[in-house]
């Protein structure tokens, strides 16, 4: 049985199956004999240099804070065991939302949103900076694995999966190439629910451990409140760390089970028969249910006020934009410490800006403090 015949009969026909891809960026690349396109699009992403380093950036905490907290490589993995749950729930396409799941971070800066806002910040006038639209640009160009093209050469949905990764954080403005007026595939936007229901518990998670948040702190927010009572009455007597992991564990259950029924019903209500149904129905079809949004709301408002803006994680946002301007200023002010090869990509005054903005967002938080450190520090060996 080939890869056509084994997808229809385990896929949904509103699945996206390999017959139907729109083929890769470089054309004269034959397919795998055994190996769907999705698959090895996932085994790219995995193999590739961006994803080794997503092990030392940050997620929520900088990576010298602890090594017990979520990194961006540990928070990818998990929102791809989630986005994988779901898709094979739905009998979608597990490979494709695999991909999509471990590549949406590999645009990231080093120390996370603050990295990316200050970036953006510096660049405006030459292009701003996104990271959606940078992971992609990362897949298309800027790594370098293959003797006939730039890139990893991945196809056409996971491209769009990636650009199209919409969060409360992740909105990027769609290249014309890849449809900005219609809705992504199924698999793409269990990415994006799976990423909200992996960043949601697993912040509450590091932020417990790490004390800036306690649980008395989180006793006025019913939905963990609940989720506590229920735990504590199958395991009377259960006490920390299980009882923090068994409430998470829960609370990651309560919203993947909720994702599941949501876009079951409005597959059904919606008559949704095709991929071309999916790409032209006028809004995202994997959701949450109203009773759960507003359940779920308190949670998020706890999260942006009490860890997102506690203090001390604005001191790392503080300190981390200001290595990172200024390793930005010196490296466009004296072009010749950069590495050699990207002093090479340097053709005219803008490309300048765009190739140390590429450096940079390339860089792990341990690099990028490292090089700070070798560049304003007198005393350090550079």
């Amino acid at each position: 049985m080939n890869i056509n015949e084994k997808e229809d009969l385990l896929l949904a026909p509103y699945a996206a199956k390999s017959r139907n891809s729109k083929g890769r960026l470089h054309k004269n690349e034959k397919e795998h004999e055994y190996r769907s396109p999705y698959q090895r699009d996932r085994d790219r992403i995995i193999h590739s240099t961006s994803f080794r380093r997503l092990e030392y950036k940050t997620q929520v905490f900088v990576n010298h804070e602890g090594d017990d907290y979520r990194t961006r490589l540990t928070h990818s993995i998990e929102v791809a065991q989630i986005a994988r749950t779901l898709a094979k729930a739905l009998s979608l396409c597990e490979e494709l939302t695999e991909a999509v799941a471990l590549a949406h971070d590999l645009g990231h800066t080093p120390f996370g949103h603050a990295g990316e806002d200050i970036l953006n910040e510096l660049m405006q006038g030459h292009g701003g900076f996104e990271h959606n639209l940078h992971t992609l640009k990362i897949v298309d160009l800027l790594e370098e694995r293959y003797p006939d093209f730039p890139g990893l050469n991945l196809t056409w949905e996971t491209r769009e999966g990636i650009v199209k990764h919409t969060t409360k954080y992740d909105k990027a403005k769609i290249p014309q190439g890849l449809d900005p007026d219609r809705m992504p595939t199924l698999e793409a936007q269990i990415v994006d629910i799976a990423d909200e229901i992996a960043y949601d518990n697993h912040d509450i998670d590091d932020g417990l451990a790490s004390g800036l948040i306690d649980e008395g702190m989180l006793e006025n927010i019913p939905l963990w409140q609940n989720t506590k009572n229920e735990i504590e009455r199958l395991h009377p007597g259960i006490g920390n760390p299980v009882k923090r992991y068994q409430i998470i564990r829960k609370l990651i259950s309560i919203l993947v089970d909720d994702a599941y029924r949501e876009t079951t019903n409005k597959l059904k209500t919606h008559n949704i028969k095709t991929l071309e149904d999916v790409r032209n129905f006028r809004t995202r079809l994997v959701d949450f249910s109203a009773k759960l949004k507003d359940e779920r709301a308190p949670l998020r408002g706890f999260l942006a006020k009490e860890l997102y803006q506690h203090y001390r994680v604005n001191r790392m946002s503080d300190k981390a934009k200001r290595f990172i301007e200024d390793l930005f200023r010196i490296y466009v002010k004296n072009t010749s410490i950069l590495p050699q090869d990207h002093q090479s990509k340097i053709k005219d005054e803008e490309s300048k800006y765009v190739v140390v903005c590429d450096y940079i967002a390339s860089m792990t938080d341990r690099f990028a403090l490292n090089e700070h450190e070798k560049l304003f520090n007198p005393y350090k060996k550079v």
